[in-house]
């Protein structure tokens, strides 16, 4: 119970704030802390106390660790390939879906995968190993931070009600939310079959030419 009061105390706390904003980047080249889960307790507390300026000022901590921790695996990107395995290559893993439109569209390939476990690490590395221009990358994975987080919000916004401002049940809400929104993806992604295309242009190639 002392632990469920102190997490209870500290999202009441605004040292929430730059703790989420350092997990929330530090979770895209290392994606196994539970910021997530701290994002979704902290807005549903929020939500249930009808605290707006919390829930702008989670939204702003999100925003900036999102961007930051993708800036971070972008430029680690570039200087190291071992951010992705080749067991992604294949064309029919999501590797192989960014690759397929990172050079064309790479909104699409930023801010969908952003929503797939996973995918923001292999999304913002690939943007840095194919040398995707910054001017291009900066936007979209703005956009996409500022899509996450309100995902998260609003995940909060239906999670607040049903939590009642319970620290524990703030917790206990966020963990089984990650877990069912892992799970799913999961499903999703191994009934889904490969519709093969013809091969694009090299995506090194393109971008080059982007540029």
């Amino acid at each position: 119970m002392d632990l469920i009061a102190g997490y209870g105390v500290l999202l009441h706390s605004l040292w929430v704030l730059p703790l989420l904003t350092a997990m929330i980047a530090a979770d895209a080249p290392f994606p196994v802390l539970p910021s997530e889960t701290l994002l979704m307790s902290a807005s549903a507390m929020a939500f249930a106390e009808q605290n707006a300026a919390i829930v702008i000022a989670l939204f702003v901590a999100a925003l900036i660790g999102s961007a930051a921790g993708d800036m971070i695996t972008f430029l680690l990107g570039r200087t190291s390939h071992r951010l992705r395995s080749r067991s992604f290559e294949s064309r029919c893993t999501l590797s192989g879906w960014v690759d397929r439109h990172l050079h064309l569209r790479p909104g699409v390939a930023l801010i969908g995968a952003r929503f797939v476990p996973g995918g923001r690490l292999v999304s913002t590395a690939a943007a840095g190993r194919y040398g995707l221009p910054l001017r291009r990358f900066l936007p979209w994975t703005v956009a996409s931070s500022a899509a996450w987080a309100g995902y998260m919000l609003v995940i909060g916004l239906v999670l607040g009600p049903l939590t009642g401002g319970s620290p524990l049940l703030s917790l206990l809400a966020g963990v089984v939310m990650a877990v069912l929104t892992a799970g799913l993806f999961a499903v999703v992604r191994s009934v889904r079959s490969c519709r093969g295309s013809a091969a694009p242009a090299p995506v090194a190639a393109t971008l080059a030419e982007a540029a």
